[in-house]
């Protein structure tokens, strides 16, 4: 179930992987996207077997509708439905934050001392568009002052060809983003952004190795087209 997991006394943060679930064929395994043509009824099971390996209740889970933008949701209670934004911040213990990819970036962020954690989604658009320093603005709003970040497996620079013109106009805002395809032709590393800007904004980082067009275990749109959806989560538990 779980590529990567961490818990550091209240602070507990995952990214999941596709082993286990309940779904079929194209999505087989913990699908955990509910937009991509998968069983809802299977997305449903495979969402409750993640909060119960997380030893969570189903409903305290907070999922996005995330469409590659840089809105920002501060909530402090499961919202009726997903807000429509790229990140998540809350104050509230118990109540986890997820994140859903399957090629883009996945962003855990806490300061236990403040008591403040946080999810994002950074795809290209986003990344480019500024949803670090969003996050991360949220965060410091409601008084997070030493943030940490895990960011999770994406699609490497590697296996993401792009035109030139989208590389450099990614590489103006993040020149680390600037890459080359294992043929040589132009790519772009997103992760690599994303851990630029979180190191500018004074921020540490742990990043999780793998690429997710390359590991089987990992869902990859670039790799399989239709597909599941991995989850980035994390919550701080009430003392």
């Amino acid at each position: 179930m779980f590529n990567w997991q961490s818990r550091d006394g209240v602070l507990d943060r995952v990214f999941t992987s596709r082993v286990g679930g309940h779904s079929e064929p194209p999505w087989s395994g913990l699908n955990l996207g509910g937009h991509v043509g998968d069983d809802p009824q299977a997305v449903a099971a495979n969402r409750r077997e993640l909060a119960d390996g997380l030893g969570l209740a189903a409903d305290r889970i907070v999922w996005m509708d995330q469409c590659h933008g840089t809105d920002v949701a501060v909530v402090d209670a499961v919202p009726g439905q997903p807000p429509t934004v790229d990140a998540l911040v809350t104050a509230s213990p118990d109540l986890a934050l997820a994140v859903l990819v399957a090629d883009c970036t996945p962003i855990l962020l806490s300061d236990t001392e403040a008591g403040v954690i946080g999810a994002a989604h950074a795809g290209r658009p986003g990344m480019v568009g500024g949803i670090v320093p969003a996050v991360v603005g949220a965060m410091r709003d409601l008084g997070a002052r030493d943030i940490r970040a895990a960011i999770g497996p994406s699609v490497c620079a590697r296996c993401y060809e792009v035109p030139a013109e989208m590389r450099d106009a990614a590489a103006l805002v993040a020149p680390e983003s600037h890459a080359v395809t294992w043929s040589g032709t132009p790519a772009i590393d997103v992760a690599a952004g994303v851990v630029a800007q979180l190191a500018g904004l004074g921020i540490a980082v742990e990043w999780v190795p793998g690429c997710t067009r390359e590991t089987a275990e990992l869902y990859s749109y670039r790799r399989d087209g239709q597909t599941g959806r991995t989850a980035g989560v994390i919550v701080r538990r009430s003392a």
